[in-house]
């Protein structure tokens, strides 16, 4: 219908009508106006409470927008850290039963370990207790444990315990948050030296910062330790400095043995060089990382050597860990048949660690031959993600953090955004389904396809970098020389001819800041 009576609300009733059945009287029709009014300023005032965080946001980004690269990457690794210590809060915060751990997936060898290695007892690491890691890792722990064993017995620690609502000082709790704070620093560290590195390719450090598994893994373990000196090491090697690099890499190796591996492509470019300088060169790296170490541990052998080789005899005598090659050999071979030739290969110990010796070694044979035999040198960082993954693949061991000795060299490596992705996916499923095999206290089928998938993506990395290594042109990191950015010391005298430094070598397949490519701050913008 469409007429006046039914719409136009001024209208009067129908006659027969009763009261108030027709339109509203116009006092009505005021107070509904004001009410239409009312509305409108709520919903006005909504709107502007809702984008309140937009509006933050947009702040936050445009001020990160305004700093320079290093400040945009160095903030966002500050609150990715700050998200780390988050994560672990549940199992750390005083109150969390044995088990949460495993369950919340918030596990660290931290906290136990303290107790465990006797510096609640105030001993000394090494001299007083034997410890599972190498010298600097338990020198770390003790420079951080025992001031807190030692402020607790003097009362220190009470006050500010009883601040926070805790009636007793747990001590393993403050080593905790003491490591991952000092971890933290470690890992903006890291950060500051791989902008350092590809200072014209900031987005690939960004790999780095946003990769899920380093958030994961910083507080897990005290494996930081040994990935700083690792990366300042390959910082030092490109300034042409080798024998900072040689002791910075000797440092790291006494952390864990990674950093040492790294020595191996190095010595094998400068040897490519055939020249007494690579020679040369080549020692002064070997010497400096053998010094460094000697340093750090000869004074704990001589203290008391038993304690000392504790961290070398608990490594020779472990079993297959998750994860690994023999994990899934063990897994896999029964359906395949082939249960038995596994298990000839790696029954005892003693004949699991000849294989997975034997197995590295015909991969750093391979690596060796690669280097010596490409069309160009290959680029330092490359060989040594290649050698220390060739390491974790035909390891026995391969522990949920070892995933950081791995992310910066693949940031430097190929930095290529999907694979690498791919592989972090992997990765946090892998952590996943292993923490859930843990408290079903069984190896389920989650946790087998998941290590697959795990070992399978690595392995692809390691594939991807051998194909840029035989053929360079693809190498996004090279420029139209084909010099390798991270050569260092290693590069041969021609090829650093009329060609910028490293930091300064043009990479075409870049985004380079200047008109129409837009620096990462205003990309985040």
């Amino acid at each position: 219908m469409t007429s006046r009576e039914t719409t136009d609300p001024a209208a009067p009733a129908a006659p027969d009508a009763p009261p108030g059945a027709g339109g509203p009287s116009p006092a009505d029709g005021a107070e509904g106006a004001d009410r239409a009014d009312g509305a409108r300023r709520w919903v006005g005032v909504g709107r502007w409470v809702a984008a309140v965080p937009a509006r933050a946001g947009g702040f936050a980004l445009g001020a990160l927008a305004r700093l320079p690269d290093g400040a945009v990457l160095l903030t966002l690794t500050a609150a990715v850290v700050m998200i780390g210590w988050l994560q672990k809060y549940p199992c750390n915060d005083g109150h969390s039963p044995p088990d949460y751990g495993w369950t919340h997936a918030c596990y660290t060898d931290v906290l136990p370990l303290y107790g465990g290695r006797g510096f609640g007892e105030g001993q000394l690491p090494y001299v007083d207790s034997p410890i599972e890691y190498p010298v600097l890792i338990g020198v770390y722990m003790g420079v951080i444990g025992l001031p807190i064993h030692w402020l607790n017995a003097a009362g220190l620690l009470s006050g500010p315990a009883h601040a926070l609502g805790f009636e007793t000082v747990d001590e393993g709790l403050v080593f905790f948050w003491a490591t991952a704070f000092v971890n933290g620093l470690l890992v903006l560290a890291t950060t500051r030296m791989l902008l350092a590195l590809r200072r014209n390719r900031p987005t690939d450090v960004l790999l780095w910062v946003v990769a899920p598994s380093m958030a994961l893994a910083f507080t897990v373990n005290w494996d930081m330790l040994a990935v700083a000196p690792a990366v300042a090491g390959l910082l030092a090697w490109q300034r042409g400095r080798p024998g900072l690099a040689g002791v910075l890499l000797g440092i790291g190796a006494a952390a864990k043995l990674f950093p040492a591996l790294i020595l191996f492509p190095i010595v094998l470019l400068c040897l490519r060089r055939r020249t007494p300088a690579g020679r040369r060169v080549a020692l002064r790296v070997v010497l400096g990382a053998a010094g460094a170490w000697l340093v750090a541990n000869v004074p704990f052998a001589i203290a008391n050597v038993s304690n000392w080789w504790e961290a070398y005899r608990f490594s020779r005598d472990r079993w297959i860990d998750w994860g690994t090659l023999y994990f899934l050999g063990d897994h896999l071979s029964t359906p395949l048949g082939l249960h038995d030739q596994v298990w000839s290969a790696v029954g005892q110990v003693s004949d699991l660690n000849r294989t997975s010796a034997l197995l590295f070694l015909l991969a750093l044979a391979g690596i060796a031959t690669l280097i010596l035999r490409a069309p160009r040198p290959p680029r330092v960082s490359a060989m040594a993600f290649l050698t220390v993954a060739a390491f974790l693949l035909t390891n026995k061991v391969w522990s949920q953090q070892f995933v950081l000795w791995l992310v910066p060299l693949a940031v430097l490596a190929r930095p290529r955004w999907k694979a690498i992705l791919l592989w972090q996916a992997v990765e946090v499923a892998y952590l996943l389904a292993f923490l859930r095999s843990v408290i079903a206290g069984r190896d389920d089928y989650a946790l087998v396809q998941t290590a697959l998938a795990r070992y399978v993506a690595v392995a692809a990395l390691a594939v991807m970098v051998i194909v840029e290594a035989l053929h360079p042109e693809r190498d996004p990191l090279r420029g139209a020389d084909l010099a390798d950015p991270d050569a260092g010391s290693s590069a041969d005298p021609p090829a650093l001819a009329g060609v910028p430094r490293p930091a300064e070598a043009p990479v075409p397949s870049a985004p380079q800041v200047g008109p129409g490519h837009p620096d990462l701050g205003e990309q985040l913008a």
